[in-house]
């Protein structure tokens, strides 16, 4: 009877870890290092970007990014808004303006830093391939959300 037992609580045992070990129950948590990462290796690939001109570049854009970043919490505090209030709202509005003008100002001066750095050509290509990147990774976002649906 202890052995049955025994072999019941082992097969209970390993069929939850079975379970729990399946990717499709796992829900895939953001990472911002493997995004940040992934990013950085798609834009070196895709800019043809040199192990020194990566060296140098990389850190100027996280400088920018992490700009870019405070914006965008801004932008997304004023996205919460009580729609019942008309003047918050009006605020709101001029806020999301204003930070929009502040956002292009800062992509403005660090292109021109990139380009003391690299030449326009490159500079060109890196920010095309960062919003090559930003597109897919938003795709396979959504098609991740309509799998698990």
């Amino acid at each position: 009877m202890k052995f049955k037992i025994i072999m019941l609580l082992v097969a209970l045992m390993m069929s939850v870890q079975v379970w729990s070990d399946n990717p499709e129950r796992v829900k895939a948590k953001f990472d911002p290092k493997r995004f940040e990462a992934e990013m950085e290796q798609f834009i070196t690939s895709q800019a043809a970007l040199s192990p020194s001109e990566a060296a140098s570049f990389f850190p100027v854009y996280r400088e920018m990014q992490k700009k870019a970043r405070v914006l965008f919490e801004e932008m997304r505090r004023c996205h919460m808004t009580d729609l019942s209030n008309q003047r918050a709202c009006k605020q709101a509005i001029i806020k999301m303006d204003e930070l929009d003008l502040e956002l292009k100002e800062v992509q403005r001066t660090y292109h021109l830093k990139f380009m003391k750095v690299l030449s326009p050509a490159k500079v060109l290509k890196i920010i095309k391939a960062e919003e090559k990147f930003h597109r897919n990774a938003f795709k396979r976002m959504v098609q991740r959300r309509q799998n698990n649906d």
